[in-house]
């Protein structure tokens, strides 16, 4: 690490540093109070008397319909005319029909008949609707549209005149209603399906395991399915409810069952013409159906609401996979070879783009070129809205869509990266590249384990047996200051304060001892005592892996004090780069003596205000090709707005048409 060169600068985050030992051992000695787990599904579930009553009410149903044919006290077919319209009775406990048949035996035999069909529609409904409706949304582009468009079309089908056309060209039949039912509901679960998972990859959990490597499949069903699951049980709840209700209608109609088949639908119909002779007949099949399709609806919102929710937050996603240009791989010819260690990082003309308006495209980053050698910190700093971050993502290269590469060259460990795969990308995320993002409670996927999430990259990287992956994620909880890591495993995200929550981040991003480690704003999400800590934790797993750093960050008391170089960016645009002596003693671009001046510092003159930087960063769209700063620069002149301006330099480069002209001494004081 390079010593502090700016005393008032590095002073910046010195109170954050002070007490930092004492804060660090009361937050690890409030962690080290297990926090209550959570119960299990079945307990949650039993906690909410009325859908666990209404669920046990189901399971019983079913049961009934599985050892129908054993326990029916009569055969459900046998007529007894002698016998025909009895009411309840201690021989025919619902009484008999218009033909002396048993209504309680005809009862467990109609729920047998609708227990089947609601599994033939609603199996068919998910087999079709569920695949088609994630793959869509996860792949996107065209196939997205496609599916979409043709699920609106079939959408707004009713659903029985479906059936009735099934019937009508297929004949009566049970099974032919249930396919045609399940094909009509199949497009609920495309639409349901297409909209969750399209929101639930927007999820830094779903980034962060993108960037750990994991293959899509891997993606869909362990990060993206979880959040999706009580979506899909109320979905199918009610589906559930309907179909029962559906097969009656057609069964009163004679459109599914025969008129011999006991179906609770051709008891009602049955019951309508002699409800004269016994009232009580429409009774018993009138309230099977209710009941059931009450205690269903019930018990389904009982099973959603135990389900884990995952919040709703929002984050970049992977880039569109619809066809796009190709990506240009271009490389400076200019630059000179340099001695020394292969870097890690090696970053030349990286261009990203975004749509706009008649078929052109927004650049947002600009030609930006970094490099980092092996146990390097470089720091990436500039106002929000520069592009940093979007820099950082480009280099693992999850441009958020509809976003682009347009060219460049993105080379880790010498490795290049534009033009590749998503397969490939994946090989190399997680295993030569680590990632730390801002927010780690929205970084971490809520319905798994922190041991399960640091095992994640161990098994898919390194082939580690499930007990290897576990010792291994204990080691490195414990190396990143998780206490008691062994015992930690087992517990949620939700059950870890945000400074504790960043180190288990840290440590899966270590977890496979990547070669270089972006840090996206690390500390930001987290208190001021919490950041030192953290910061601290960097340099020390630095100096024990070796690994070189990229910190992107606003705040140079941060760089001052924990980087080693730096690039200053603005506007999508390098505008000045070197070693952290270099530039934030002798700042070459009045952008970055601005940045200087601006910082807060703790020995300030009481009353002095703090100098500020006026205007904003214009917008992508009003960017020029002269100098970006210039309008709000006070030492701009004419020729800042002739034309395009060059990143001058190699290691020490600045882009500024006065360099070296202007004396610029930044309104702090510089030791």
């Amino acid at each position: 690490m390079s010593e502090p060169v700016t005393e008032t600068v590095a002073d910046r985050s010195a109170g954050a540093m002070t007490g930092s030992a004492t804060e660090s051992g009361n937050e690890l000695a409030g962690e080290s109070r297990q926090a209550p787990r959570r119960p299990g599904l079945l307990k949650r579930l039993v906690r909410q008397k009325v859908p666990f009553i209404a669920l046990l009410f189901v399971l019983f149903m079913v049961l009934v319909a599985i050892f129908g044919p054993f326990i029916s006290p009569h055969d459900p077919s046998a007529q007894d005319l002698a016998s025909a319209f009895q009411g309840p009775n201690g021989q025919h406990w619902l009484g008999t029909d218009q033909v002396g048949r048993d209504n309680l035996s005809r009862v467990i035999a109609g729920t047998r008949l609708s227990m089947i069909a609601m599994l033939e529609a609603i199996s068919i409904s998910i087999l079709i609707g569920v695949p088609l409706g994630m793959s869509a949304g996860y792949i996107g582009g065209r196939w997205e549209r496609l599916v979409g468009r043709a699920n609106d079309i079939a959408f707004a089908l009713p659903a029985i005149l479906v059936v009735f056309g099934i019937v009508a060209v297929t004949g009566v039949s049970l099974s032919h209603a249930m396919i045609g039912l399940g094909l009509v509901f199949s497009t609920r679960y495309i639409a349901l399906g297409q909209a969750m998972v399209k929101s639930a990859r927007h999820e830094p959990y779903v980034e962060a395991a993108q960037v750990l490597g994991v293959r899509p499949f891997g993606v869909i069903t362990r990060h993206i399915t979880p959040s999706i699951l009580r979506p899909l049980v109320v979905q199918t709840t009610v589906l559930l409810g309907a179909i029962i209700l559906i097969e009656a209608e057609l069964s009163y109609l004679g459109l599914a069952a025969s008129a011999s088949d006991p179906s609770w639908g051709r008891m009602l119909h049955d019951s309508q013409s002699y409800f004269a002779q016994q009232p009580f007949l429409p009774f018993p099949a009138g309230l099977a159906i209710m009941l059931l399709v009450i205690a269903i609806n019930l018990a389904g919102d009982g099973v959603a609401d135990a389900i884990i929710k995952r919040p709703d937050t929002g984050a970049v996603t992977r880039a569109n996979k619809r066809k796009r240009p190709p990506v240009v791989v271009s490389e400076r010819a200019d630059r000179a070879p340099t001695d020394g260690p292969v870097p890690v990082l090696e970053v030349e003309d990286l261009v990203v783009a975004f749509p706009a308006e008649g078929g052109e495209e927004t650049v947002v980053v600009d030609g930006v070129d970094l490099r980092v050698t092996p146990g390097e910190t470089l720091g990436l700093a500039g106002e929000s809205g520069s592009g940093k971050s979007l820099t950082a993502w480009a280099v693992v290269g999850l441009v958020p869509e509809p976003g682009r590469i347009v060219r460049g060259s993105v080379k880790v460990a010498g490795q290049q990266l534009i033009g590749r795969s998503d397969r490939e990308l994946s090989d190399i995320r997680g295993r030569d590249v680590g990632m730390v993002f801002q927010d780690p409670t929205t970084a971490l996927d809520p319905t798994m384990t922190v041991g399960r999430q640091v095992m994640e990259p161990l098994r898919r990287h390194l082939d580690m047996t499930r007990a290897q992956a576990k010792a291994r994620a204990q080691d490195l909880l414990g190396l990143v200051g998780v206490p008691d890591p062994a015992a930690r495993m087992g517990d949620y995200p939700h059950q870890f304060s945000g400074g504790m929550a960043q180190r288990v981040v840290i440590a899966r991003a270590l977890a496979c001892n990547p070669k270089l480690l972006l840090a996206d704003e690390p500390t930001t999400a987290l208190d001021v005592t919490v950041q030192a800590q953290v910061l601290d934790l960097l340099i020390d797993l630095q100096d024990e892996f070796g690994m070189g750093i990229v910190l992107v960050t606003h705040d140079l008391g941060v760089v001052a004090d924990m980087c080693d170089s730096v690039a200053i960016m603005y506007a999508g645009q390098i505008v000045e780069r070197g070693t952290c002596a270099e530039v934030l003693k002798r700042p070459e671009n009045p952008y970055t003596a601005a940045l200087l001046a601006s910082s807060p510092v703790n020995d300030a003159p009481t009353g002095q205000r703090l100098a500020t930087i006026p205007g904003r960063v214009p917008p992508p769209w009003e960017w020029t090709t002269s100098c970006r700063f210039q309008d709000r620069c006070s030492y701009a002149v004419d020729a800042c707005g002739a034309g395009s301006i060059a990143l001058v330099g190699d290691d020490r480069a600045v882009r500024c048409v006065r360099a070296g002209e202007l004396e610029l001494v930044p309104e702090v004081r510089i030791s």
